[in-house]
């Protein structure tokens, strides 16, 4: 019996609208903590921050193991309250095996990390409580990402993941590289987040819906629209810069500068696994595309080589892990990508394209767990050693044995080999590539026989940065003279955490059922939701062995004899890779792009109007609106002129006109000040006529009151005004100004008349009489209108009116406090 779901059914019945609403309350919780940590900082100066900060990642992986019985049976859990729901925009807690899978590893990673940050980060001279603000910023954009049924609230988590990780990288701000690193994770990720959002609006204009379940029941529909394509392609450049995919990568070196709890937090187990579960959210919409099956598969190949030849590359600790993860996000996405094949076959082949789905999953629960304790190792030898560079470390062995083990147990699992978990999810890997030799669609047939390739090639080289960062951070020569700090072993509260995961990734070998019944079988249903109806369907049994005859064992034994082979020929030939190009590069591409195409060019560019002149300014944005509405109304053949409707026009109308035309260009071209005062206020009290003579006195009498004090102050502060100009000064940009004057009152007449001439929509003025006096119980209608029908907009024009109220005082009191300083 079922007893942890009978508790949740019964609790339900009890308090079912608390909990539906307290679970999407779960992932505003890190962030409302992160509000009070400014003013909790102070009172706890004593003890450290991350104490109190561990309660919450604690709880929630607590409250989301709740659901792991309920999800496994192939349930959901849903929860959701109204944000804008006349646009359809809602948070929604959509809970099913995927959204769980990644709840649980934000928040227990997270707490792991939290623990190790505790004794890696010094409380006298760290500022902890920004530290923490940013984190838990982060792991609630997170949760919000991965449980977000809604698009739009989607890409709102997504896009605070980047704002929370640029302050989490740029924690150390007083080094160059942290801002340059926070910077460029940014600047692609951003760029990344705006083009996903351009494929959720034409999503949501395909499937007149944001929700993605109801978009996944539309998938066979939504591909046969011409905006489909383009949709996917959009949603793949968030996806592919979000998780440091070919040509996108290049942030997350960069990125290494951040502390290392933050490294292995967000580049092992979170921010980086974002665009992953974009991807396998998305996979049920997207996969009935051979476009899509190419691109993730393909891209996901290529970065999983590259990631793993230029690891091999580096002499820093986190700059070898950091390529190490791209390129186990490359493998990843690469397996989602095979997975997608299943949606196109049928029968008894379509069984490997399961299996990729499942190693997809499998693996990333895998990688989370060996990475984490990689980094976390990285820290601690840069901790106790004062330096990552590889080329001044050696021998710790014996001065860290723990470190040392947790490393071995690490490397081992990244390299593939048993008895730990990597082994298992590799040998699957395998199998889903040689799987595609055997798949005729797409031109499949053609191209196939060069993923098992690559795949072998990366996972040689994955062996050897695997056995490099290990053995020649731990053996040979220990080099003391070279290091910054006399080496020895960590505190153990900072080995908590890599022990940790170290002892899972032994564990999740020996019991891999366990872990894939639990986990990885309802998250596979949701990637393919179409091929099951429950995890139980997914027959898939994990084994270490396939047998003597089976390929995946071959492929393995290959691996580890070249591996070795050219580990321990790596000094002859890690040369090679100073002959490659430097300056054919990504990063220097970026920096083209970044530094020398927008910093100088467009700076160059924006100094032509960049003056810090109001009136160049003003004049370049009136002018340019007026050129847009007014070629916007002819190109689009909208200007309509109609006179059906339009009043009698009287003698005493047309003097008000030449009037106000009089006044207006007497103000403009006086020599004198008076001359402009009183010229400008006959405009304005000529203006309050047409008020009189159109029947709104109250409107009439708020124009002279305004005109009144006006000119009164006007007059007032004549003494301190500039004096005029010599005449050829004023009048060297008259022609200038006057074409924009020109511009800008013909575009407002045209769309005055325009706007009069064709009623598309009924007059709202209509429902004010109707109801002026039946609804808001008033008899002025004008009156109504901005205390009630406009109550808002009234209110905040008050606001506004205080604000430079009190601006407007605090000058004088400062301009008095001068002057009896002076005294």
């Amino acid at each position: 019996m079922n007893y942890p779901r009978i508790f949740y059914v019964f609790l339900a019945s009890i308090f079912e609208r608390r909990i539906i609403l307290f679970q999407v309350f779960c992932i505003f919780i890190p962030i409302l903590a992160a509000l009070f940590m400014p003013f909790f900082f102070k009172k706890v100066r004593p003890i450290h921050t991350g104490w109190f900060v561990l309660i919450v990642p604690v709880f929630l992986v607590t409250f989301y193991a709740i659901y792991v019985p309920i999800i496994a049976d192939g349930d959901t859990v849903i929860s959701e309250f109204d944000w804008i729901p006349s646009l359809g925009i809602s948070f929604v807690s959509y809970l099913d095996g995927l959204s769980l899978l990644f709840s649980i590893l934000i928040s227990g990673i997270g707490a792991l990390v939290v623990l190790y940050s505790i004794f890696y980060l010094d409380r006298s001279k760290e500022q902890l409580h920004n530290f923490y603000i940013y984190l838990l910023m982060f792991m609630s954009a997170m949760l919000g990402v991965v449980q977000s049924d809604n698009t739009i609230t989607l890409y709102l988590f997504w896009e605070l993941t980047s704002i929370s990780s640029f302050l989490l990288i740029g924690y150390w701000f007083h080094r160059d590289k942290s801002r340059f690193g926070a910077l460029k994770s940014m600047m692609i990720t951003v760029a990344g987040g705006m083009m996903m959002l351009g494929g959720f609006v034409l999503l949501s204009i395909i499937g007149n819906t944001f929700s993605i379940r109801e978009l996944i029941n539309q998938a066979p529909e939504l591909a046969t629209n011409d905006f489909f394509v383009l949709a996917l392609i959009l949603i793949l450049l968030g996806a592919f810069t979000k998780s440091a995919q070919f040509p996108f990568y290049i942030w997350l070196p960069d990125a290494m500068e951040a502390p290392t709890p933050v490294s292995a937090y967000l580049h092992s187990a979170t921010m980086v696994k974002a665009g992953i579960y974009l991807v396998a959210r998305f996979t049920p919409i997207f996969a009935q595309s051979e476009i899509w099956i190419w691109l993730v598969a393909g891209i996901g190949l290529l970065t999983l080589f590259w990631g793993s030849f230029f690891a091999v590359k580096q002499t820093d600790l986190k700059g070898i892990l950091a390529f190490s993860t791209v390129s186990q996000l490359g493998l990843i996405m690469s397996l989602l990508g095979v997975g997608a094949i299943s949606y196109h076959v049928n029968g008894a082949e379509d069984t490997v394209f399961k299996y990729a789905a499942f190693a997809a999953i499998f693996h990333l629960i895998n990688h989370a767990t060996f990475k984490g304790s990689l980094f976390m190792i990285a820290g601690i030898v840069d901790h106790e050693t004062g330096t990552r560079d590889i080329r001044r470390l050696g021998g710790l062995m014996s001065l860290m044995p723990i470190s040392f083990s947790v490393a071995l147990i690490g490397s081992f699992s990244m390299a593939g080999l048993p008895p730990f978990n990597g082994f298992l999810s590799k040998e699957m890997f395998f199998t889903a590539m040689l799987s595609i030799t055997q798949f005729d669609l797409f031109n499949f047939s053609t191209w196939s026989i060069l993923f098992p390739i690559i795949a072998w090639i990366a996972s040689v080289f994955t062996f050897i940065y695997s056995f490099y960062f290990v053995f020649r951070t731990f053996t040979g020569k220990l080099k003391v003279d070279q290091l910054p700090k006399k080496p020895h072993e960590a505190p153990i509260g900072m080995l908590i955490s890599p022990l940790i995961l170290a002892a899972l990734v032994i564990t999740i070998f020996f019991i891999p059922n366990l872990v894939a019944d639990t986990f990885v079988k309802p998250a596979v249903m949701a990637i393919q939701p179409y091929l099951y109806s429950s995890p139980e369907e997914v027959n898939i049994h994990v084994t270490a062995w396939h047998g003597i005859e089976s390929p995946e064992l071959w492929m393995t034994v290959g691996v580890v004899i070249l591996g070795l082979l050219l580990f321990l020929s790596l000094s002859k030939w890690q040369k090679m890779y100073n002959a490659l190009p430097t300056k054919l590069t990504l990063n220097n591409l970026y920096d083209f792009i970044i530094y020398d195409l927008c910093d100088q060019w467009i700076g160059r560019f924006s100094g032509l109007y960049m003056t810090g002149s109001i009136r160049r300014y003003l004049s370049i944005m009136l002018s340019s609106m007026a050129i847009i509405v007014i070629g916007t109304l002819f190109i689009k053949d909208a200007f309509k002129l109609s006179f059906e409707e339009a009043s009698t026009i009287h003698v005493y109308q047309i003097i008000l006109i030449i009037v106000l035309v009089i006044g207006t260009i007497t103000t403009v071209f006086a020599k004198s000040r008076i001359t402009s005062i009183v010229a400008l206020g006959a405009v304005g009290y000529t203006v309050s006529l047409f008020f009189v003579v159109y029947n709104a006195p109250d409107l009439a009498l708020t124009q002279l009151v305004i005109e009144t004090i006006s000119v009164a102050l006007f007059l007032l502060a004549f003494y301190h005004l500039p004096k005029f100009k010599k005449e050829e000064e004023r009048t060297r940009f008259r022609f200038s100004k006057a074409f924009v004057s020109v511009a800008v009152g013909a575009m407002v007449t045209l769309v005055a008349l325009s706007s009069h001439s064709q009623k598309l929509f009924p007059s709202i003025s209509e429902y004010y009489k109707e109801t002026v006096y039946s609804l808001a119980g008033g008899g002025n209608i004008v009156n109504v209108i901005l205390v009630d029908y406009r109550g808002f907009d009234t209110l905040f024009e008050i606001a506004v009116l205080a604000i430079a109220g009190i601006a407007i005082y605090a000058m004088i009191k400062l301009r008095l406090s001068r002057k009896e300083k002076k005294l």
